[in-house]
């Protein structure tokens, strides 16, 4: 067997194993869904950074920092301000939004009508973005174990079904936070491994083959570049503190611990585009030709370049546990695409229209039935985004969040501060998103954007960023504009719905505090099993020191797997003894 395979082999394993373990904390559609609302902030926080985190931020953008330096980095910064938002304000918030789905708290703000509403639409997004992810997973385990890309997403794809689909929310959290930390182990050792070949980080600056290592090359209009940042940090800014993107959140036990998780994530964000696109700037300074070395993978062979660079300058196994984590990590991140899309089905949809009655095994049973359902079309929508041999993956990803899913993050922002709206202005914006970009979409070309402005003809790189910027300043003119202009129709609601607008604004405005003995106790068992599991792995990782490499290549396992077990034991000594004493003197007063 390739050493590759093995190594895969035995870390899906090690998952299975965290989902076992994890089984008796799930119990209701609760745990299944957000863990009961009772996890620590360390869990909250690595959950939270790795739903932004895929094997596409290995491939896709990947790609964009091998053609265009620092540029790609600007998004996964502007993912940190939001974080620091959340951090800031909006985390606590939503946790004292205190619901188990993100469109209970829609039902709240807006109705019944909406909570259907945004139930259906909200749906393809995920979808198409889970799919993204999933394709951009297969291009790396294509390249590394050969096979071609259909078979490679049909079988990654069902893998990540079965494990998202039995682990539920405390075996995905748990296993979240382990791949945060074997992720960040190893690619801090693929960066410093790419700075000392490259001979420091200013040589690899300066080695880098565009005119500007900031912004890349292919741009006659620098002002269209600066145009698109901007518009990234207020869409990034949207997409992150909205009541939609709020589950993040919904797990964590108290407030406090929301905020605490927030600040973790952001922290994480900040260093790590550094750490992740190091390796891919390399490469590009060596002139390396990656369309020659993938000639099957066509006009996106660009999204080898972190792959090439692992296969190329790092011991022999390392691939093989970067694809592992790599499965994991997209496994964390389709989550939004299937437990998340189911749990708003059954307790949307499924529960308050087709079966109020239901019990929590029957609605625990139809939430994996309907993850399986969800799971098989990513696997379609994966598929169809492979046969788009003309689309770069890091455009495909940049159409979808501009055009698909920020409009829906609107009337979710908005209704967090502006109370005053008749109900119907949260269907009522996304029908106006939905002109406005169909319009962008369809209608706008590069020659009229040309016409208009009087300017010279635009490069592809150019128009695809002003199309995603143009969809956004759209959306925040029209879609936006129409959300707070709905207030001019306000009139006072009927009682019951009052009542729940009422609830909504008082949960936001009251802080949640979670100190009770079982909380406690809860706690412990958190930071025992999920620190006692990173612990053997981080030994793992260092039993393969034995593989057959030079020493410098053994001496990283060893690094990796140092950093990895030294964050299991932290875990482990921060197991409270005090409460564990008090929980055995009862038991021996009872007694």
């Amino acid at each position: 067997m390739d050493l590759n395979t093995l190594i895969v082999g035995i870390y899906f394993l090690f998952l299975i194993a965290i989902g076992w373990m994890f089984r008796t904390f799930t119990s209701t559609t609760s745990d299944y869904f957000r863990g009961g609302g009772s996890m620590l902030w360390w869990m909250v926080g690595a959950t939270a950074f790795m739903t932004q985190f895929s094997a596409w931020t290995f491939t896709g953008a990947a790609g964009k920092a091998f053609t265009d330096g620092f540029a790609v980095a600007i998004i996964f910064i502007a993912n940190a301000f939001g974080y620091l938002m959340n951090y800031l304000y909006f985390a606590p918030k939503f946790r004292q939004l205190r619901v188990v789905t993100v469109i209970e708290a829609i039902r709240m703000r807006f109705g019944k009508v909406n909570e259907q509403v945004f139930t259906w639409s909200g749906m393809p997004n995920s979808v198409i973005s889970a799919g993204i992810w999933l394709n951009g997973l297969a291009i790396i385990a294509s390249g590394i174990f050969g096979f071609d890309m259909t078979t490679t997403i049909i079988l990654t794809g069902l893998v990540v079904l079965v494990m998202s689909v039995t682990g539920g929310s405390w075996a995905v959290i748990a296993s979240d936070f382990m791949q945060m930390v074997i992720i960040m182990a190893v690619t801090v050792t693929c960066a410093i491994v790419a700075v000392y070949h490259g001979g420091g980080v200013s040589n690899i600056v300066e080695n880098f083959p565009t005119e500007s290592f900031v912004t890349g090359d292919n741009l006659n209009y620098l002002s269209i570049f600066s145009i698109w940042a901007v518009f990234i940090f207020l869409k990034q800014f949207s997409i992150t503190n909205n009541m939609l993107n709020s589950y993040r959140y919904l797990a964590a036990k108290d407030s406090n611990n929301a905020r605490k998780a927030a600040l973790l994530a952001c922290v994480l964000m900040t260093l790590g585009p550094i750490i992740w696109f190091m390796p891919s700037w390399f490469i590009a300074g060596q002139g390396v030709d990656l369309a020659a070395q993938y000639p099957e993978a066509g006009s996106k062979a660009s999204d080898f370049a972190y792959l090439y660079f692992v296969q190329e300058y790092m011991p022999v196994g390392m691939v093989g546990l970067l694809i592992a984590a790599m499965f994991a990590a997209t496994m964390s991140s389709m989550d939004s695409g299937l437990n998340r899309n189911s749990g708003i089905f059954v307790k949307n949809f499924y529960e308050p229209i087709l079966r109020p009655n239901a019990n929590e095994k029957e609605l625990v049973v139809v939430s994996k039935l309907t993850s399986t359902f969800f799971g098989i079309a990513i696997i379609l929508v994966a598929l169809f985004i492979n046969s788009l041999k003309g689309l770069s993956l890091f455009d495909t990803m940049m159409y979808v969040g501009a055009l698909i899913g920020f409009p829906m993050t609107i009337p979710a922002f908005c209704g967090f501060f502006i109370r005053k709206t008749p109900d119907w202005a949260g269907w009522g914006t996304l029908v106006v998103g939905g002109f406005v970009s169909y319009f962008v979409g369809f209608v706008i070309t590069a020659d009229m954007i040309q016409n208009w402005f009087g300017l010279n003809e635009l490069t592809g790189r150019e128009w695809a960023d002003l199309k995603v910027a143009i969809g956004l300043i759209g959306h925040m003119i029209f879609t936006a504009g129409f959300f707070v202009l709905s207030t001019l129709f306000y009139k006072p609601l009927p009682e019951h719905r009052e009542k729940d607008v009422d609830k909504f604004f008082n949960n936001l405005a009251t802080p949640l505090v979670a100190e009770s003995t079982e909380q406690k106790k809860l706690d412990n068992r958190q930071r025992r099993m999920l620190g006692s599991l990173i612990a053997v792995a981080g030994v793992g990782v260092m039993a393969m020191f034995v593989l057959p490499n030079p020493l410098w290549g053994r001496f990283v396992f060893v690094l990796c797997g140092s950093i990895v077990f030294a964050v299991g034991l932290l875990l482990v000594k921060a197991v409270d003894d005090k409460v564990e004493s008090a929980a055995e003197a009862n038991i021996a007063t009872e007694n």
